[in-house]
């Protein structure tokens, strides 16, 4: 038998990922594009009903106040997706809200002057002018940062060894939404886990009239499907005897969201009154900012790589943040309860459809809009159980994650200096807030916990995020390990021609901003 070829044992690397259907500025035709549309805007409500679901009755707020909040937080976030889509990064991503917000906004809760308030409405109301204050002064960073481009100065020092552990780890570092909440419900999150897993991938070259039917809609089919089995389960009086607790994660029917929903209703800017400042509550929510803007970056990445475009160039990335800053200002000013990111699961459904089209994006963001403001309608389908959304995160989380690891192919893995780069910021950025979270859970408080409060929601707020842990790690290693002889172990030579705009003439196509505005914002 002949040896192999050195050709037949490696593959070359590729710039942009091979095997999608449809690439950033190709579509799909009108009719499948509002349907994918449609599908990303299903999986985008997960997190849009769990954050107010978790945050408002800590507020004293009632299921009204909790209606109202994922109505704006959809509004804001449909906004946002339009925005960052036109005219910030321009790639695929849905803007929704951010679990990065939580240490800052919690601590606002049980700030001692707000829980003085006996009048749980007052109360909440409160809270979140509070809230939206901290947003709206915190926002600048992202703002400042971005539109100065200081961010694109800072993402020189990045390559893509630095870069692996930061996309692994967006992905990665959400293991605790994936089975730890399915398993709450076991008999309605594993069927959704396996039935998604067989449409997607095992059932994914049957087609109908040439389109890939199951592969391309295994989330809306699955989804589906298991949300009529729950609603069985939950008429049938399956539930009746059981804990209150698995009732609350089984039932269809205690969301309370229907119910408590207007037909109608618009959200406004300041529409829960003026929003109050604090130094301290701005100071802590900044931080949450920072690990916004560190998940972003390495979200856009994987974005670019599943979307089959190239990088995004330095001052596009920074022009996205810019904008991501703007979008966390109007959470702040309409009151959405929490700050912006980049949706990590509607990233990895790119890739699970292989439709990477900025149009479908688009459209999804109208449904959240208009879905938004029909408040019954939009309530329908807010009420599907959280486990549902948990069992198919654990296919999407992996996936983003796995797109972080595709980056180790523009370097070399047989130099010891890299393996121990990638291997150590990995582990720390899963291992560090892993302890963040024991510790937090078992003193209720986290391990900063001094006398200045902000100081705690800063330091406790970066190291319970995993990516920003992750670039932390990896680009200070990468920066002062050896760099000087390293620039091809690190994959420099590949990766240097995607930092300036006209570094690769792709670029113009899948960055260029709309409307011929880059006549008035010419590309660096």
């Amino acid at each position: 038998m002949a040896a192999p070829k050195p050709e037949e044992i490696s593959h070359p690397p590729m710039d942009q990922l091979q095997g999608l259907e449809y690439c950033i500025d190709s579509n799909p035709s009108w009719g499948e594009s509002i349907a994918l549309g449609f599908q990303h805007y299903i999986l985008a409500l997960g997190t849009a009903v769990m954050i107010p679901t978790f945050l408002v009755p800590l507020m004293g707020g009632n299921d009204g106040d909790k209606v109202r909040v994922v109505q704006t937080l959809l509004f804001v976030g449909g906004i946002n997706t339009l925005l960052q889509t036109l005219f910030g990064t321009r790639l695929p991503t849905v803007i929704g809200g951010s679990w990065a917000f939580m240490v800052p906004i919690i601590s606002i809760i049980h700030d001692s002057s707000l829980q003085r308030i006996l009048d749980p409405h007052v109360r909440f109301l409160d809270t979140m002018r509070a809230i939206q204050g901290a947003l709206i002064v915190a926002s600048s960073v992202q703002i400042i940062l971005g539109y100065s481009q200081l961010w694109a100065i800072c993402s020189r020092f990045f390559s893509p060894l630095g870069m692996v552990p930061v996309i692994s780890l967006v992905g990665f570092g959400l293991f605790d939404r994936g089975f730890p909440v399915a398993g709450r419900c076991v008999e309605i999150g594993i069927p959704m886990f396996i039935l998604f897993v067989a449409f997607s991938q095992y059932l994914k070259h049957f087609q109908l009239k040439q389109i890939p039917v199951l592969e391309r809609f295994a989330l809306i089919i699955s989804v589906t499907v298991i949300w009529a089995y729950a609603h069985l389960l939950t008429a049938s009086g399956a539930y009746k005897h059981h804990p209150e607790l698995t009732q609350e994660h089984c039932r269809t029917d205690k969301a309370n969201l229907i119910s408590s929903a207007p037909w109608i209703k618009i959200p406004y800017p300041l529409q829960w009154g003026a929003p109050t400042f604090d130094a301290g509550h701005a100071f802590g929510m900044m931080s949450a900012v920072l690990v916004s803007l560190i998940e972003s970056t390495g979200a856009y990445k994987a974005a670019s790589r599943l979307a089959s475009a190239t990088p995004p160039p330095a001052h596009v990335l920074s022009r996205g943040i810019g904008w991501q800053g703007i979008g966390i200002l109007l959470d702040g000013l309409f009151g959405t309860v929490t700050g912006s990111t980049v949706s990590v699961e509607n990233i990895g459904l790119l890739g699970s459809t292989r439709v990477g089209s900025r149009r479908v994006i688009q459209i999804s963001a109208g449904f959240m809009i208009f879905f938004s403001i029909l408040g019954k309608f939009g309530a329908l389908f807010a009420s599907i159980p959280f486990t549902i959304f948990a069992a198919v995160y654990c296919v999407l989380f992996g996936l983003v994650a796995s797109v972080g690891l595709s980056f180790l192919q523009f370097t070399n893995m047989n130099s010891m200096r890299n393996l121990f780069i990638v291997g150590v910021s990995l582990f720390l950025g899963l291992s560090i807030p892993e302890y963040f979270r024991e510790f937090t859970s078992a003193a209720l408080h986290g391990p900063a916990h001094t006398k200045a409060g902000w100081f705690n929601d800063f330091l406790n707020t970066i190291f319970l995020s995993s990516p920003t842990v992750a670039l932390i790690v990896a680009v200070f290693l990468d920066n002062t390990l050896d760099y000087k002889d390293s620039a091809r172990d690190r994959g420099m030579p590949w990766w240097v021609k995607f930092r300036t705009f006209k570094g690769d003439s792709r670029n113009e196509e899948f960055y260029t901003l709309p409307f011929n505005l880059n006549r008035f914002f010419p590309p660096s």
